[in-house]
């Protein structure tokens, strides 16, 4: 059995218990203070976890190995392989993604490795947290050197969109874009990353810790579906295009989508970072 979406402590448990092929990895950062992550790794992580760092593993500074702008560039499929291969991971392996932020880190691996043709990929539900919670292991220091991966690609199994087609259908009703970031950040009030506050005009606000309820796991399905259907308010999901400051919190928003039942939509992956970098695009505020 495959994990797609969300895997409960349990369920990984479980899996732990039967010795299926498995790698975990603990995506754990902090927004503004990316050199965290190594300490909160070595600090404790789930037994047998590696590490994907937001900055070195999963974004791609040098523009010769990027597929889009922003602050946190998508690194070339190719490139992403090959990181996956040096972190020990194999076509034939369920992936179990996690971070103690809320999913905000750990769904940018859950998406590439969709972008990259790789299904068997889930978020821990509840994160570090509720593994520790429920008296799962955990462990500090480095990660053991694993041998080299035997990793593939295959057609992607999610969209990305970059700035010119987002532009292309700005204002019509075959795009519908989803924000992630805070209300505040949206509405242009602050602004503490990017040079220009604001959002891309026409663009709806849901901030990705909506996904998730007070015991830090995604709300029910029903509850999901209510939220989803009042924001879109008979807008026609196909369309969605999530995006978020740099494309990293956009994911959860993708994730409850998914739960949610609804089809799997875009990503804008450059997201304000680019747009915002971008002379001569319309700009909103409010």
């Amino acid at each position: 059995m495959h994990y797609t979406h969300l895997i409960s402590v349990d369920e990984l448990k479980a899996l732990h218990a039967s010795d299926a092929p498995l790698l975990v990895f603990d995506c754990s950062s902090e927004l503004g203070n990316p050199d965290k992550a190594d300490a909160m790794f070595a600090e404790k992580h789930i037994a047998g976890a590696v590490q994907a760092h937001l900055e070195r593993d999963l974004s791609a500074h040098d523009p010769a190995n990027a597929v889009n702008g922003g602050r946190h560039p998508l690194p070339k499929r190719e490139l992403f392989a090959q990181t996956l291969q040096a972190l020990g991971f194999d076509n034939a392996m369920q992936a179990v993604v996690y971070d103690r932020n809320g999913a905000n880190y750990c769904g940018r691996l859950w998406w590439m490795l969709k972008w990259a043709g790789h299904d068997a990929v889930a978020v821990l539900d509840g994160g570090l947290q509720a593994w520790e919670a429920a008296g799962g292991a955990v462990e500090s220091g480095p990660a053991p050197r694993r041998a080299r991966g035997q990793f593939a690609l295959k057609p992607a199994l999610r969209r990305l969109v970059h700035t010119d087609e987002v532009l292309q259908q700005l204002g019509r009703p075959t795009q519908t874009l989803i924000d992630a970031r805070g209300a505040a950040r949206y509405r242009g009030e602050t602004e503490p990353l990017d040079p220009v506050a604001g959002h891309i005009p026409g663009a709806l606000n849901r901030p990705f810790t909506d996904n998730l309820g007070a015991d830090g796991r995604f709300k029910p399905r029903e509850q999901l579906q209510a939220e989803f259907d009042a924001l879109l308010a008979g807008r026609d999901a196909v369309g969605v295009v999530h995006h978020c400051g740099s494309g990293v919190s956009a994911v959860p928003n993708v994730l409850a989508m998914e739960l949610a039942g609804y089809p799997p939509a875009a990503l804008y992956g450059g997201s304000w970072s680019e747009w915002s970098r971008t002379p001569g695009l319309p700009m909103a505020q409010g």
